[in-house]
């Protein structure tokens, strides 16, 4: 085996890691397929050969690649408001996610969660998801981000209390969270609001993404008013959407299929045995964009 190929089989050994920090720090899978070939780039660039501890180094290379992507989006984004769902890891249900998406989504890194992640600064995030999720020192991540690793230790503090605050604590029974989002979605369907209502959290937040073209993020909170959308979004589709059960980010989800095609992929965070966010992804242009050929029919 060549030096080259050599080097190469020893990143393909981390890819799966340094994915998964990417995708927390992004929200995007194919910007975090893009920070981890520029940290391949740059170790071939290298040679490896003054790398000691190579995982290490990967995952301090992929977050200065993140942080950079991080702060040019930030400084191009002309509209504060500007806001979408990061974009959720879908797998078939009755299958589960392959080894690579558990990777993605472990520690429970639900859409919810990255929602919040998303509210925080640059620095902040790569802070806490490098430290919290990823025990990567912060004396390491102090000359990333250009400060001491006291200040460092408080972007990290910050964004862990603005976490803890904002995140509900997602319950941990599949089994329970799957029959809990079934009844949720045969209310919706007969039109019960009562039973829609029970199976609720009352501070329940429902986020809809239907793409800048349709008026970017909308956001609902309160059970009534989210029974009232399930309801409204039912009767509006004439109830000829196929459901497919779904594995979201690691928890209960579903994928609608109207005429063959995936119209909306869903994300439910159960937490305290309600509902306490539901995500829904429904661009066109982004759900082209995802690999959903496992869950639509006639795979």
């Amino acid at each position: 085996m060549g030096q080259d190929q050599w080097l190469a089989s020893r990143f393909e050994g981390h890819r799966a890691h340094l994915k998964a920090v990417a995708y927390r720090m992004l929200g995007s899978l194919s910007e975090a397929d893009d920070a981890v070939q520029e940290a391949w780039l740059r170790l071939a660039r290298s040679g490896g050969d003054e790398v000691e501890n190579l995982g290490g180094w990967l995952t301090t290379v992929v977050g200065r690649v993140c942080l950079d992507m991080l702060r040019s989006r930030t400084s191009r984004r002309e509209d504060p408001l500007e806001e979408r769902l990061p974009d959720p890891v879908v797998a078939p249900a009755a299958d589960g996610m392959d080894p690579e998406q558990q990777v993605m989504v472990a520690d429970a890194v639900g859409l919810a969660l990255l929602v919040v992640l998303e509210s925080l600064g640059p620095a902040e995030r790569l802070a806490f998801v490098l430290h919290d999720m990823f025990a990567v020192p912060f004396e390491e991540i102090a000359e990333i981000v250009g400060r001491s690793p006291a200040a460092t230790r408080q972007l990290a503090s910050r964004a862990r209390r603005r976490v803890q605050g904002a995140t509900p604590v997602p319950d941990h029974d599949p089994v329970r969270r799957r029959k809990l989002v079934e009844a949720f979605l045969a209310a919706a369907h007969e039109g019960d609001f009562a039973t829609l209502l029970s199976t609720l959290d009352p501070d329940v937040v429902l986020r809809v993404d239907a793409g800048a073209a349709s008026g970017g993020l909308r956001v609902v909170r309160g059970a009534e008013a989210v029974a009232g959308q399930a309801l409204t979004f039912h009767r509006l589709s004439g109830g000829t959407a196929t459901i497919l059960p779904a594995v979201v980010n690691g928890t209960a989800g579903v994928v609608s299929v109207v005429q063959g095609r995936p119209a909306s992929v869903l994300s439910f965070t159960v937490s305290g045995g309600r509902i306490a966010a539901i995500d829904i992804l429904a661009d066109p242009d982004r759900l082209s964009d995802l690999d959903l050929t496992a869950l639509t029919p006639g795979h």
